[in-house]
């Protein structure tokens, strides 16, 4: 077996699990209006069980309801009610060999009072987090008692439902960490001051834990070794504490960094490295003989081998990569590597649950829909028939790869030499890695399900209707927008396709680049690399409502970098030859960037030239991607999963209403 280090059989505690793969938990909101567990959130471990994961730790979850909630829909295990529900993923998940944990958690002063009905949100200390802006009420010490009994009976709930073990959520800024570090532990009482103090909490918790459901039950930690916060933990800090944990008798520590207040180090964005943070668990693998978790943007199998073989770790998390393709482990085991959708680290699945969805991704439309999109059947022979698909970017072989799987033969048109569409346009180092992970990928099953793409053929209405298809499915993309202000037409004047797919670069000029998204950070930056002086006028547009606040920041201080002018918080108002024409969306101020060139990158518009002429000779014709009008890569995605799916059976996607029922 090539990768004979993650199919090894792992130990923590008394526990044998199968292989070294770690699900890490992820908040999906697919529990119920309450808490309870749903259909469909049985359905999403499942899935990851059936891939083939080692250990599934459960999404954290609730042990007091009216001050620890940390989410919306958030899992809970506070009172025995819950014990059924979450005895009904244990079992699921058995199924399969797999072992699964839950992770026992209270947010502390990381709630809000809007989560917990109004109430003032409570912490050690009277301490407030920048990143949530409330101050809370320091618990007394009957309360802190109280909440130690509150995990306990937790763990006793998980054992009793038929759980291998707890996780003690003691990272991520969380109560627990709260207790742990001295920036937020300001207390005077025994459970705060020194180092010894500090620990007394979780120290409490995890022997209330031993009394009450024996030695052997395994409990780990997730350790924040590194909060990334000035005054919190350090790492020196992270190591002293491993060790004090390993003394106290826990079966592992899995080991993390970051708070609300360095979000971004918590849930990396595409500019972070894959693997960026596995030195955290090296360095703690060094100071104690238990099992080590690492866990930060883990994607590729190699990647996973190469830290087990060189004792960085015992088990390695791969948490969003699992989102974005449950049968990573089966995949990797089989050999087949190129069949593994990576993920991309774009952050749509921790938009999408912060905007009070459920969890969903970018390149798995299956994702937290699970019960509604079962395995593709394949069609009877006798069903059979011919699909094309026009344009070969990423809704296209979206399309083209589940029509084929349905049985359906495919022949996608694309018109350039290469597929992938505006994937391509991403030119940040990082960043562009990750999308070429997800062009490969397609391509890959674009070869090994022998679909006919026809590169370099732009599909015209003989062409399409010789075959005559059943169907057509239009991928065509879309245009560059350009601002509707007078000058746009100048012949100054460029997009950013001109700029990346043209290859069209300017050196020792003045140039301003007008818009927002990665695709304009990343035009802007390489312009200025080029030994021009730039000028950045950030206009927002629906790409830059996908960037996170965190993202948004390093992108510019890039930018800034690299000797970037950057205007925000103005508005285009007109291009003239020398010059753009700006105006302040505050005080109205007019100002003025000289500009040789200026380069629009605003998005684009939907470019669908054949829809109409094909409707008047054919019935089923599907438009999907940018053509649609869509603006990510998530909604392009979605659109030609789900047409491809119902595509003969005219049945439209349930609502979440009907698969988030409580059981």
């Amino acid at each position: 077996m090539r990768y004979q280090n993650i199919f090894k059989e792992g130990k923590i505690g008394n526990l044998s699990l199968k292989n070294r793969v770690v699900m890490p938990p992820m908040g999906t909101n697919l529990a119920g209006s309450e808490g309870e567990v749903t259909n469909q959130l049985i359905a999403y471990y499942e899935a990851r069980a059936k891939g083939g994961t080692g250990l599934i730790i459960l999404e954290f979850t609730c042990i007091d309801y009216e001050y620890g909630k940390g989410f919306i829909r958030q899992l809970r295990l506070d009172n025995d009610r819950f014990i059924p529900g979450i005895h009904r993923i244990a079992d699921a998940v058995h199924k399969y060999g797999t072992k699964v944990f839950v992770q026992i958690h209270h947010a502390g002063r990381q709630s809000n009072s809007s989560l917990i009905n109004g109430n003032q949100i409570v912490a050690p200390s009277k301490v407030a987090s920048a990143a949530v802006g409330e101050e809370p009420r320091e618990l007394t010490t009957a309360e802190v008692k109280e909440l130690v009994n509150k995990f306990v009976q937790a763990a006793v709930r998980c054992q009793q439902a038929g759980i291998d073990g707890v996780e003690l959520h003691g990272a991520h800024g969380y109560l627990i960490n709260q207790f742990l570090s001295p920036d937020s532990n300001l207390r005077t009482d025994e459970y705060g001051g020194s180092f010894r103090n500090r620990m007394r909490f979780i120290e409490e918790i995890i022997s209330g834990i031993r009394e009450s459901c024996g030695p052997d039950y395994p409990v780990t930690v997730r350790l924040n070794v590194d909060d990334f916060v000035e005054s919190g933990i350090s790492l020196e800090i992270g190591k002293q504490t491993s060790r004090y944990l390993e003394q106290l008798g826990v079966d592992g520590l899995h080991i993390s960094c970051g708070t609300y207040e360095s979000v971004d180090k918590i849930i990396e964005s595409p500019l972070f490295a894959q693997g960026w943070r596995v030195y955290l668990a090296e360095e703690i693998k060094k100071e104690v003989n238990l099992p080590v978790i690492t866990v930060g943007s883990i994607r590729e199998p190699q990647y996973v081998e190469n830290i087990l073989s060189e004792g960085k770790a015992d088990f390695v998390a791969i948490g969003r990569g699992l989102i974005a393709d449950p049968e990573w482990v089966n995949k990797t085991m089989e050999g087949r590597e190129t069949e593994i959708r990576k993920c991309i680290n774009c952050l749509h699945c921790i938009h999408s649950v912060m905007g009070n969805s459920h969890v969903l991704c970018s390149i798995n439309a299956k994702a937290g829909r699970e019960l509604e999109f079962k395995e593709i059947q394949a069609l009877a022979a006798d069903e059979k028939r011919h699909v094309v698909v026009v344009g070969g970017g990423p809704g296209g072989m979206e399309a083209a790869r589940v029509l084929s799987l349905k049985g359906y033969d495919v022949t996608l048109f694309e018109k350039s030499h290469k597929l992938g569409g505006q994937l391509h346009l991403v030119t940040d180092p990082l960043y562009r890695e990750k999308m070429e992970w997800h062009i490969d990928y397609l391509s890959n099953e674009m070869q090994r399900l022998n679909i006919d793409v026809r590169m370099n053929t732009e599909a015209t209405m003989e062409e399409i209707t010789s075959i005559k298809p059943y169907a057509v499915l239009l991928a065509t993309g879309g245009r560059p927008r350009l601002p509707q202000v007078e000058g746009n037409d100048l012949d100054h004047v460029y997009t950013y396709e001109d700029i990346k797919l043209q290859e069209m670069v300017f050196t020792n000029s003045k140039v301003t680049v007008v818009g927002s998204g990665m695709i304009c950070h990343g035009t802007t930056r390489r312009l200025a690399e080029a030994g021009n002086v730039v000028t950045y006028v950030e206009i927002p547009t629906k790409a830059s409502k996908r960037i996170g606040a965190e993202t948004r920041i390093r992108l510019l201080d890039k930018l800034k970098q690299a000797n970037v002018d950057i205007v925000i918080d103005n508005k285009l108002v007109k291009i003239l030859p020398d010059y753009i024409l700006v105006e302040d969306l505050v005080s109205g101020k007019l100002s003025q960037y000289e500009s040789e060139y200026v380069i629009v990158a605003m998005g684009v518009e939907a470019y669908n030239p054949l829809e109409e002429a094909l409707r008047e000779q054919m019935e089923n014709v599907f438009v999907i991607g940018d053509a649609a009008g869509y603006a990510s890569l998530g909604d392009a995605t979605r659109g030609a999963f789900e047409k491809a799916y119902f595509i003969e059976s005219k049945v439209t996607p349930r609502e979440d209403k009907e698969v988030l029922q409580p059981v």
